[in-house]
């Protein structure tokens, strides 16, 4: 099937650094973008990069991006043929691909029906047990009550881990190693897991103590072909929140074949849950016991994308246009080749030395690594103002390297090479991990963090970073506000070209100035037409 059976037109249902990476990929296809914004998002590079961009609501992301409604009527007011949905917002929410397969709309991302399955956590480990998938073991039902959980406690043993049955991104999960832990645990995940969730059911799995977190990036198509382009490790976590992702797994140098059984049970996965497009099958891997366990699917375009993207060649979120469009994939799988080693290290506007709070403020200064095999996914720039409504990741820093030893190398460096001021980031934890003797022998797991003691050292490294920043602070030139121009009257000797081109500004001034205007600054985007609003 060729380019003209592409999509013609896509809304990207998101905003920031994935905004922008899906209107790169669609410009490349020759696709038509469309964007859509929040009121706190109007100098967002993403918008500025869309052929049309529409105002959707307020800064909060109820009153904007998680408004389906909204995001639908502006899909259809635009002619878009396809939303994508980027990670996180709508991205894995099954009634909004609902509401797009009902209005005709191409939801880039796999159908509801899948969705609702791999959605449900609980669902999910039924139905992959079912099918003869490794999971990790423990219940497959709601925990009812203490005694329930005492009598599941009582086959697998402690510790265990409560999660919530309808969510995800860590929040309500916690290890317990005793009764009293597992009873309040239980108590305090059910009410995070009503508020966040609206489903407060929980359950148990056996804790694995320090495994590896491994995923493998599958696609597939409409036509049931489905590949799986290797795995990522994405052990370096805090609090259940990825931090560093890599490529291949260190572990993989050990057992070459690992990948293999990953990645088959992996594609097994995907056909039982009927799945379509690009995803990652999760997985928990043992060294003690040198076993893999089937933790979830993340059933939408992974964050960490773009390292598989740099050991493969292959340009995923392309192979999700085409899908989408109807074309089956454009690789085999004896065509996919692990090339060399990747890493990327997620940049968030957080304090790493007050307990990695949130920082919002504008950027005042903002140059990008550069050189050898290094790669920026960002959404921003000097004088944007990071908004205080969304997740906190604003850049992704990537490298790429012959090896992993070269790869940590290129990333150090660009690292050190980051400028970011104006705001607080996570670059000196990032750095510190770099360093460490354990990281860099690729003996690392999800517990990493806490036994190497690396928040400690944060602070040391942050230290050496201001005395080098402030050693070389006279060198780069700082944003400022902008100081109004003063006004000078034309010299009387100006020439006839002089005196026809203040005629000329004067006559546009008088213009601009006769217009109505709801705003106290005039916004150049919209002066030329590019964006849109539906208000």
């Amino acid at each position: 099937m060729g380019v003209n059976y592409l999509l013609k037109k896509v809304l990207i249902a998101n905003r920031g650094e994935i905004a922008l990476r899906v209107i790169r990929a669609c410009k490349e296809l020759g696709i038509k973008t469309v964007a859509v914004y929040s009121d706190a998002d109007a100098n967002a590079r993403y918008v500025y990069y869309a052929d049309e961009a529409y105002n959707i609501g307020p800064g909060p992301a109820s009153q904007s991006y998680l408004k389906m409604e909204k995001i639908i009527e502006i899909a259809k007011k635009s002619g878009a043929e396809g939303i994508h949905p980027g990670y996180g917002f709508l991205a894995q929410n099954a009634k909004f691909v609902r509401m797009c397969e009902e209005a005709g709309i191409e939801f880039i991302g796999p159908k509801s029906k899948t969705q609702e399955l791999l959605g449900d956590k609980l669902g999910a480990r039924r139905t992959m047990k079912k099918a003869g998938i490794p999971i990790v073991p423990g219940g497959l039902d709601p925990v009812q009550d203490e005694k329930d959980a005492m009598q599941l406690v009582d086959e697998i043993g402690f510790p265990v881990m409560v999660k919530p049955a309808g969510g995800g991104g860590g929040i309500g999960m916690q290890v317990c190693r005793n009764k009293e832990e597992l009873i309040e645990a239980i108590s305090k995940a059910q009410r995070l897991a009503a508020s966040a969730f609206a489903r407060a059911e929980v359950y148990i799995e056996k804790y694995i103590e320090k495994p590896r977190h491994i995923e493998i990036q599958i696609l597939a198509d409409k036509k049931g072909n489905v590949i799986y382009l290797g795995e990522r490790e994405c052990s370096i976590q805090r609090r259940h929140q990825k931090l560093i992702e890599e490529a291949p797994s260190p572990v993989m140098y050990e057992d070459p074949d690992l990948r293999r059984r990953m990645g088959e049970t992996a594609v097994k996965v995907a056909k039982v849950a009927g799945y379509e497009n690009a995803g990652t099958v999760e997985f928990l891997y043992s060294e003690k016991d040198k076993a893999f366990y089937f933790l979830e699917v993340n059933s939408r375009l992974q964050v960490e994308h773009p390292v598989t993207e740099l050991v493969t060649g292959i340009d995923i979120v392309k192979e999700q246009l085409k899908i989408a469009s109807g074309e089956p994939l454009s690789y085999k799988q004896d065509e996919i080749e692990i090339r060399g080693h990747a890493m990327e290290c997620r940049i968030n506007a957080e304090d790493p030395l007050n307990n990695f709070l949130p920082s919002v403020g504008t950027i005042t200064t903002y140059i990008e690594p550069g050189g050898p095999g290094i790669r920026v996914d960002s959404g921003v720039y000097a004088g944007y103002t990071i908004p205080p409504f969304y997740d906190s990741l604003i850049i992704k820093l990537l490298a790429w390297g012959r090896d992993r030893n070269e790869c940590i190398a290129r990333m150090r460096r660009a690292l050190d090479e980051f400028v970011i001021e104006g705001i607080k980031t996570i670059i000196p934890f990032h750095k510190v991990v770099m360093e460490d003797e354990e990281f860099i022998k690729g003996r690392i797991h999800t517990e990493f963090i806490q036994e190497r003691n690396i928040l400690e050292k944060v602070k040391l490294q942050y230290e050496k970073d201001e005395a080098w920043r402030k050693s070389r602070e006279n060198i780069l030139v700082k944003l400022q506000p902008q100081k109004a121009i003063e006004a000078k009257p034309v010299e009387a000797k100006a020439t006839s070209i002089d005196k026809k081109t203040v005629a000329i500004a004067a006559a546009i001034a008088s213009y601009l100035q006769s217009k109505p205007s709801t705003s106290s600054s005039i916004n150049p985007w919209v002066l030329s037409g590019r964006i849109g609003s539906t208000r």
